[in-house]
């Protein structure tokens, strides 16, 4: 039965691939013929469809040219009666073969706001006739192509005054932008706008034909501003340590005493700040700072933002609570929040801290891992069911799940009331300590404690039956970068050498699927595609540079700097800093060169952390050079505001300090080195690099990081080494002494009298 319903499938998906669009040319028979096998091919593959418009057999009844592409977005709108185009020059020479505008709509797939529109506009007929028989339409996955988001939502924000998602761009048909906007709902008076989008289309047509010069000189005149967003003006001179207590200042008078994070509602996490503070409190003593870092994010932990029944954090929180979140999950977020709890952890020794890590290093390993090792890029918020489904509980829904008795404790700790806190339904988060909810149910709080932890196992196993979120499976360079990191700080602070082994596999799927010696954007099913950009190398690079102090292996150091030699050769500014796109890439209408830390930093505050961490490790000054001069290039920048580049001011900050080189030498083993590791696991030391070798290994690494080539293990003993500027102080085999040197500055040798210790300490 399965291969006749199958064959059936294919056949009226064949048939149905071929009907014209409402209001577009007819198609050619190549076009037809390609159309109709690659709805064939997704049928085959069991793909979803994501639209209404289906025959009596449930085949689509529409088909355009993004079922041709990758993107799991974009394949989203490939049954949309849109005639979509992908960014392409056959679109734009089109449009300008036809003396038509361009309508560009960018978005991800999982992109709440992006559905919506969707549903309500791009599956409408009456709008998709319209828009095909007065506009070339195009539609660009903002993850696939971060370049042309970066210089539309430029646009935009110039034009309107702010931006989003789905992003929503009237172009020209040589690609200057003059109108544009985020969401727009399909109809005059719906959602409380005045205008829809259809009228909004049918008036930009007229203006466009009636008054074609005004038009021309709205899109000259947004493309003559470009330049001034994109790319940023260096100051003065360079940046300096006032910078960085001013922007403390600023996060203080922002700060939530009451709920955490900065600000009101909606509350996006932001890892950079939280790190700046951390370091703030490290460089000043200035305790308050990093009690702001310590609030919220163990707000954030206790919140709905925080999934209580599996792991891993949503994206953002729509009130200044925590409490309830807007559900997608994205891989950046949640390998950069894992880390900002580790660090956490080192800091004030929270147990909940490395829990939390682990937890959400677990969510990301069992629901987001790739076969081949990547890391999917996101989840969306949306469910069969509706936004939040698949997340949420009713109070008898928690009551049938469990053993009687257990349900009102569960309730008590999460929230649970009849009513809700979402649309009738619950979003967890921890509304009472343990102590309080065994006190009210006349038990132990380790008995408590006991049954939540059933209770979470249970619950997740119900919910796991629930119709899922759907993945958005493309593999993309810059954010698993993000996950090597993570996992490789977990495998080196919390001493688990099964976190490091599963950096390594991500980092080997990464460096062996590239063509060639450069990085792909993204993985679509093991595949390479497209370009890759500044933050794809620079978020690689820094991942590969913490497994290589997780591990200690040469390659993964190796691996780095030839990563950093395609970034210098193919993005740097001799200005300073990097664009974000290659010089062999895309000319498109500036050259951006990203100056903002938001939800991720910047390819370029990565960047020069990169450069500093890679002049510690190799003592190869050109690093330390280019850092300097990235600096300067967006000193404009950080004096204009400080706090619009945190993960910067972390660069700023290690490049005033006075970094410490940690090696440690083992006769045979890495295990050998574990009573120094254990310090170095409890000591939070931001501005530092670590390289950990065996004698028989030394001579490898030596070539890449000369600081090693002359450390031995005398007696057969572990041995560290901490220096400054490669200066070190004496080595030792006494962890004791080692925790000293490590809260200690490492004094100049007096080179006119010999050491009064011995060469090593015991």
């Amino acid at each position: 039965m399965r291969g006749w319903w199958a064959l059936l499938m294919l056949l009226c998906a064949t048939v149905a691939a071929a009907a014209d669009l409402p209001g577009a040319a007819a198609r050619s028979g190549q076009l037809a013929a390609r159309l109709s096998a690659a709805t064939a091919a997704e049928a085959a593959r069991g793909e979803p469809l994501r639209t209404r418009h289906r025959g009596a057999d449930g085949a689509p009844q529409f088909t355009n040219r993004l079922i041709f592409e990758p993107s799991p977005y974009l394949r989203q709108h490939a049954h949309n009666p849109v005639d979509w185009y992908p960014w392409s020059d056959e679109a734009f020479a089109r449009a300008k073969a036809e003396g038509k505008l361009v309508l560009l709509s960018i978005g991800y797939s999982t992109c709440h706001w992006c559905h919506v529109m969707e549903e309500e506009s791009f599956e409408d007929l009456e709008i998709a006739e319209f828009l095909n028989r007065h506009y070339i339409a195009i539609k660009v996955d903002r993850e696939r192509r971060p370049d042309i988001d970066a210089v539309y939502m430029a646009a935009v924000q110039q034009i309107s005054g702010s931006g989003g998602w789905p992003m929503t761009v009237w172009l020209t048909p040589d690609r200057r932008p003059f109108y544009g906007g985020t969401y727009f709902p399909p109809h005059d008076g719906m959602r409380g706008v005045r205008t829809g989008f259809l009228t909004l289309l049918q008036t930009i047509d007229r203006v466009a034909r009636e008054r074609p010069a005004d038009l021309s000189s709205a899109a000259a005149d947004a493309t003559a501003h470009l330049a001034t967003g994109l790319v940023p003006v260096p100051g003065e001179g360079p940046p300096d340590a006032a910078l960085l207590d001013r922007a403390a200042t600023t996060w203080r008078a922002q700060f939530d005493a009451v709920n955490g994070g900065f600000d009101g509602a909606p509350k996006f996490p932001r890892p950079a700040v939280l790190d700046a503070l951390w370091r703030a409190q490290l460089r000043t003593g200035d305790a308050d700072a990093g009690r702001m870092a310590s609030r919220t994010l163990a707000a954030m932990a206790a919140g709905g933002i925080n999934d209580q029944i599996g792991g891993g954090f949503h994206r953002y929180a729509t009130d200044a609570a925590w409490r309830v979140p807007h559900f997608e999950k994205l891989l950046s977020d949640n390998a950069q929040l894992a880390r900002a709890y580790l660090d956490a952890w080192q800091i004030t020794a929270e147990p909940d801290d490395a829990r939390v890590a682990r937890e959400t290093l677990a969510y990301l390993d069992r629901e987001m891992r790739a076969p081949d090792g990547g890391f999917y890029t996101a989840s969306d918020a949306d469910s069969d069911g509706g936004e939040g489904r698949y997340f949420t509980w009713q109070a008898d829904e928690i009551d049938a799940t469990l053993p009687a008795g257990d349900g009102a404790p569960v309730r008590a700790r999460y929230g649970v009331t009849p009513a809700g806190n979402f649309n009738g339904r619950n979003v967890l988060f921890v509304a009472e300590p343990v102590e309080t909810v065994a006190a009210a149910a006349g038990v132990s709080s380790d008995d408590v404690r006991a049954r939540l932890v059933a209770a979470r196992t249970r619950l997740h196993a119900v919910r796991a039956q629930r119709p899922p979120p759907p993945v958005d499976r493309k593999v993309v360079s810059a954010w698993n970068g993000l996950a090597i990191g993570a996992l490789a700080r977990a495998g080196l602070v919390l001493g688990d050498a099964t976190y490091t082994e599963s950096s390594a596999r991500t980092a080997h799927l990464l460096l062996a699927l590239r063509p060639g010696e450069r990085l792909p954007r993204a993985f679509f099913d093991g595949e390479a595609s497209g370009a890759a950009v500044l933050d794809d190398y620079t978020f690689v690079i820094a991942g590969l540079l913490d497994l290589f102090e997780a591990s200690g292996e040469a390659q993964w150091l190796r691996a780095a700097l030839s990563l950093q030699e395609a970034l210098d050769a193919h993005y740097a500014d001799p200005a300073g800093g990097y664009f974000l796109t290659a010089d062999d890439g895309e000319a498109l209408l500036v050259r951006a060169k990203p100056a903002y830390d938001g939800a991720e930093p910047s390819g370029n505050s990565v960047a020069a952390l990169n450069l500093l961490r890679l002049a510690a490790l190799t003592g190869d000054d050109r690093y330390r050079s280019r850092a300097a001069a990235l600096l300067r290039a967006f000193g404009g920048v950080l004096s204009a505001e400080p706090t619009a580049m945190p993960a910067m001011l972390a660069a700023l900050d290690w490049s005033l300090d006075r970094a410490k080189q940690i090696v440690i030498v083992t006769p045979h083993d890495r295990a050998e080195a574990e009573p120094f590791l254990a310090l170095v696991r409890r000591t939070w030391l931001p501005n530092s690099v670590l390289i950990v070798t065996s004698e028989a290994g030394r001579d490898d690494l030596a070539s890449l990081t000369p600081l090693a080539a002359d450390k031995t293990a005398p007696g057969g003993r572990a041995t560290a080494y901490v220096c400054e500027q490669n200066v070190c102080a004496l080595p030792t085999g006494d962890p004791a002494v080692f925790a000293r040197q490590l809260a200690a500055r490492v004094a100049p040798p007096n080179l006119s009298t010999p050491p009064a210790q011995p060469a090593v300490d015991d």
